[in-house]
């Protein structure tokens, strides 16, 4: 307890807090510019941080790594372009409440999740740092490849209607991940001779693509056929309604705060796991219980279509990733994520290393991180009640006609800001067009993304796994050598099964119905 005293009271500096709330507010806004995300926020801040003190620098970047997630949220669920890649999913729910009035609800329901699962990820960092460091520390190629096939197995949940189609957008998701070099054989794959794709298809500009040039598209779409039909253009969603849930909301979304948030908080711990895929497994199983409990009620919302429990889900999972992910590297020095990683840099270059000599050689700076980010989460709460109407009003209060070029010249910076090349523009526009034909073809761009995300880590950790094996696939169900490698394998299996499973069971009522009606008739 003297250490956490310790990190509260160098913190509690008014000087150190304010640089904290800075670091809050600027998260808020660059996590609502579209195009823009906590990897670049962090690129742009640390080389300001070099004049700054260690404590002001590092209370700045705990403040910003907070605040990036939320502020993600807001165009989501505005104008359903994610304003960063943990809002993906946000969108989808998210503007569809949006649309039918409830844009308030909507995000309201997204600052609380973020906060209810950021509060959860610092104290899971204040209190079990160091024994679940160690258990993160036992993942490695086996374990990692696992743990990749059960996030794939996931999509499965996320197919809905056709199989076929989620299937399709899983396998173009993979074989964009195989283009540029091979880590095994160290020679080009699906380069074209094109220079840029040495090193893949920059992310960054991919997901401004897919999801922020084909809502322009979408927009423009919308724009020719009012004018086509002599309509007047219909205006973007405003907030009219109130931002506070009430206690009833509050009390139903509570259990998938919570198994979301553990789930948050699992993967935030195990080195490069990321965000992503945290989200997309907190959405699954969520999707799950809300079509067993809700679905088809009076009043309530088909899965997709502005179920609450759609916005809770990923924003709950996505800030207990933050937090978290903190974890092995103030242990370990192992950084769980590339915002985490870049976090090392922000501590080099105040001439300090992570790990167990960071709590010896300067334990007010390692403990005031720590409880920071616990501060920041608390405070992030009034401070994006009071601000998110103000944040949404700069753009989102457009006419269409004014968003339209506004929201394309936003992208386009935010693809070009990643690496600073026109080549990264080029993948935005084609990502925004194959997005666009994709979603008038019905493919979902879920299974799509988690691919992406994916699959260069499954790739690599299963050579690299083989290899140590000499090529036996018995490694990753190994009970003896690699037994958490068989746990994620068995529940990659049931993710994939139980779909089947449900499906069979359904089919055979119905059957059972249709018999026993024709038995009464």
């Amino acid at each position: 307890m003297t250490e956490v005293a310790l990190g509260f009271a160098t913190l509690m500096d008014p000087a150190v807090l304010g640089f904290l709330i800075i670091g809050i507010v600027a998260g808020l806004i660059v996590g609502s510019i579209p195009g823009l995300n906590d990897n670049i926020a962090f690129a742009i801040f640390i080389p300001l941080s070099f004049s700054l003190s260690p404590t002001y620098a590092l209370a700045l970047m705990v403040g910003l790594y907070c605040a990036c997630a939320i502020g993600g949220s807001i165009p989501a669920i505005m104008v359903k372009v994610p304003g960063t890649a943990s809002s993906v999913l946000t969108a989808i729910d998210g503007h569809a409440m949006a649309r039918s009035g409830r844009a308030g609800q909507a995000l309201g329901i997204a600052i609380s999740s973020s906060v209810f699962g950021g509060i959860t990820s610092s104290l899971i960092l204040l209190l079990f740092a160091p024994p679940m460091a160690a258990f993160a520390l036992r993942f490695g190629y086996v374990e990692n490849f696992s743990l990749g096939i059960l996030g794939m197995a996931s999509v499965i949940g996320l197919l809905g209607g056709s199989v076929i189609k989620g299937l399709l957008s899983a396998v173009l998701g993979l074989l964009v991940a195989t283009i540029g070099f091979s880590q095994q054989t160290g020679f080009p794959r699906y380069t074209f001779g094109v220079d840029n794709l040495y090193e893949g298809v920059p992310f960054v500009p991919l997901l401004v693509g897919l999801f922020g040039i084909t809502a322009v598209l979408e927009l423009s779409e919308e724009l020719i056929r009012d004018r086509r039909r002599g309509l007047a253009p219909r205006d973007m969603p405003r907030i009219t309604d109130s931002l506070f849930i009430d206690w009833s909301m509050t009390k139903r979304l509570l259990p998938s705060w919570l198994q979301c948030s553990l789930i948050g908080n699992v993967i935030g711990i195990i080195p490069g796991a990321g965000m992503l895929m945290a989200i997309y497994m907190g959405y699954e199983r969520i999707s799950h219980r809300y079509k067993r409990l809700f679905a088809g009620k009076p009043g309530e919302p088909a899965w997709g279509e502005g179920a609450p429990e759609g916005i809770a889900a990923p924003e709950s999972a996505n800030n207990a990733v933050v937090a978290s992910s903190m974890v092995p590297l103030l242990s370990l020095g192992i950084p769980g994520n590339s915002v985490s990683a870049l976090f090392i840099g922000a501590l080099m270059i105040q001439g300090m290393v992570p790990g167990p000599l960071l709590f010896l050689d300067h334990p007010d700076v390692a403990w005031m991180i720590i409880v920071a980010f616990l501060v920041a989460n608390v405070l992030m709460w009034p401070i994006s009640f009071a601000l998110v109407r103000t944040i949404s009003g700069l753009v989102f209060r457009l006419p269409k006609y004014v968003l339209v070029p506004t929201i394309s010249l936003l992208c386009l910076t935010g693809a070009y800001s990643d690496e600073n090349s026109v080549f990264s523009i080029g993948v935005a526009i084609v990502a925004g067009i194959v997005g666009y034909v994709t979603r008038r073809l019905g493919i979902p761009h879920a299974p799509l993304i988690l691919a992406l995300v994916l699959g260069r880590t499954i790739e690599d950790n299963l050579d690299n796994a083989l290899n140590i094996s000499a090529g036996s696939w018995g490694i990753f169900v190994d009970p003896i050598e690699h037994p958490i490698s068989l746990v994620l394998i068995l529940g990659a299996a049931a993710f994939m099964l139980g779909p089947i499973v449900t499906g069979s069971r359904k089919r055979y009522q119905a059957r059972r119905r249709r018999a026993e009606m024709e038995v009464q008739s």
